[in-house]
């Protein structure tokens, strides 16, 4: 859930010998020895008759075999299940999205053994970014380490290879999982060092497995509670069998979710193998926040040399898009997941991240370039735009409160804007003889001042539909540097590229004589789409500077 032993005793068989040797044995056993024999001859009588021949001694019998004492065995019945649970707590620095980094946190969560030698499953959401991990196992005083053989963020499994060997271990149920199968969830909930055991039925033997953490095609759903804690920990039959391994649950409707054994199986013999399973190496949770136009996946923790890490991945960062796509729309791990089982480990991807305590924007590849932070107006045009704050701005150097998303009436068009921008067109975009260009939407606190003065901010953005194969991004904005150069100074023209379009930008300063900016862009897909997309900002305060970076790092057209 994310919220993040009875030692089998060896069976010894002590021989008991019985000799028979003459007429008379007497067997003594002394307590806790060795069988010890004493031969005592009864007195013979004296006979007149000649004497008889002793009887020919009796050969002794072949010592019975001692029965070599058994090795670790797997788990026979509910009542050991302990023996093969463990809980482990992992140790590292993490970063929350609530309540930011958090230096040396220390998370706990269960596991299984799979394997006398130590190799045992959990939750990758438990072990993925640790510095280190401890384990504890039933009977023991001091914990053991391990180290992280294979994660799968997507599955939500990891295995691990707990030191030393000899362990009892946990086999899977081999028969159907059907609704009404009595189970039991097994681990260490809250961190309590004292083993649990709850029992309960399936309930659903197919559910979804779409979280924000994970994305499994199919759960087994149940009512054995489980609380933060249990997260990895074994979801058992009354014979002791693995039925699946224990992820998620939701109290409040006592509903509550493993990853079936299939599920599991499929990924735990690549892992085990040491061999990650659609994974970057990140623990990562997805964010939607439509109110702040925030989409993506929020990353708490990287695992040091995975490809995140060599890309430049940070705690903290958010991931926004991945080859193009944004991510986390409907706020789960979906889409990210299917890019990446979509993918070779080793293919080449392209991805979008948000450094969110900067604010940057930075693009780079998933095994390929390193992250490098994109254009960054508010920095390069702070020293442009004047100290205004006109009524019509909404706001002050401080910065916009909040941001929202929105989308032109196709839907077509989708971008992040200021929420005090809240006056909207989303018409498509005609010329004034009737001619159709494509779907555009204009958002500003007053769509008239936008367009008729110089003291309001706003954007307009829009797309071409139908334009010829090769068209430059200067047949759009030749036309703006004559018209804009009388009410504004021309301060240039520079190349612009994302990881979706490529094309060119203008901007101009001083407009209207109020120290005003305007950026023109103009930009062509980079998969060759026949489209031709504008965008326009009006740039009247230092916090519209912001606005423009939340503008430029966010617009796309779904075509």
């Amino acid at each position: 859930m994310k919220e993040t032993v009875f030692l089998r005793r060896a069976r010894t068989v002590r021989p008991v010998v019985l000799l028979l040797l003459l007429m008379t044995i007497v067997v003594m056993v002394a307590c806790g020895g060795e069988p010890e024999v004493e031969i005592t001859p009864e007195p013979t009588a004296q006979v007149v008759e000649s004497p008889t021949e002793p009887p020919a001694p009796t050969e002794p019998p072949a010592p019975a075999e001692t029965e070599t004492p058994e090795g670790p065995q797997a788990v026979g019945s509910l009542e050991e299940v302990r023996n093969a649970v463990v809980q482990i707590v992992a140790e590292g620095s993490f970063v929350d999205p609530q309540v930011g980094l958090r230096l040396n946190t220390a998370g706990s969560g269960s596991g299984f053994i799979i394997d006398p030698s130590g190799i045992a499953v959990t939750n990758n959401h438990v072990v993925t970014g640790a510095a280190l991990l401890r384990v504890h196992v039933t009977g023991e005083d001091r914990p053991r380490n391990a180290r992280i053989l294979g994660v799968s963020e997507c599955s939500d499994l990891a295995v691990i290879d707990i030191d030393g060997d000899g362990f009892p271990y946990l086999d899977w149920h081999e028969g159907n999982v059907n609704v009404g199968l009595d189970v039991y969830a097994a681990g260490f909930p809250l961190g309590d060092p004292e083993f649990t055991l709850t029992r309960g039925i399936v309930s659903k033997a197919r559910a979804s497995g779409e979280t924000n953490w994970a994305s499994v095609d199919n759960v087994i759903e149940h009512d054995a509670t489980i609380n933060a804690g249990n997260s990895g920990g074994p979801l058992i039959s009354a014979e002791g069998k693995v039925v699946g391994v224990n992820y998620a649950g939701a109290s409040s409707t006592n509903q509550y979710f493993a990853i079936g054994r299939d599920e599991a199986l499929r990924v735990i013999d690549q892992l085990r193998s040491e061999q990650d399973v659609t994974s970057i190496g990140i623990n990562g949770t997805a964010v939607a926040d439509s109110e702040q136009g925030i989409y993506g996946i929020w990353v708490s923790s990287v695992d040091s040399g995975s490809p995140a890490d060599r890309t430049g991945i940070e705690g903290g960062d958010i991931i926004t898009m991945l080859e193009g796509l944004v991510l986390s729309t409907d706020g789960t791990m979906s889409s990210y997941c299917d890019i990446l089982r979509s993918n070779r480990p080793d293919d080449v991807l392209s991805v979008e991240v948000l450094r969110f305590e900067t604010q940057q924007v930075l693009e780079g590849q998933i095994n390929g370039d390193e992250l490098v932070v994109t254009v960054d107006f508010s920095t390069a045009l702070q020293d442009e735009v004047a100290e205004n704050d006109p009524a019509d701005s909404s706001t002050g150097a401080a910065g916009y409160e909040s941001y929202a998303t929105v989308t032109d009436d196709t839907g077509a068009l989708l971008v992040e804007v200021p929420t005090a921008w809240a006056d909207i067109d989303g018409a498509e975009w005609y010329l004034d003889d009737g001619t159709y260009l494509g779907p555009s939407i204009t958002a500003a606190p007053s769509l008239n001042g936008f367009w008729s003065n110089w003291t309001t901010p706003g954007v307009f953005f829009a797309a071409i539909t139908d334009v010829d194969a090769g068209t430059a991004p200067s047949e759009y904005l030749d036309p703006r540097v004559e018209a804009f150069s009388g009410p504004c100074e021309y301060a240039g023209r520079s190349d612009y590229s994302d990881s979706l379009y490529s094309g060119q930008y203008d901007y101009f300063t001083n407009c209207g004589g109020e120290g005003v900016v305007y950026v023109a862009l103009a930009v062509t897909p980079l998969d060759g789409s026949n489209f031709f997309i504008i965008v326009e900002v009006q740039v009247v305060t230092q916090a519209d500077l912001e606005a423009l970076d939340h503008v430029l790092n966010s617009f796309i057209l779904f075509n």
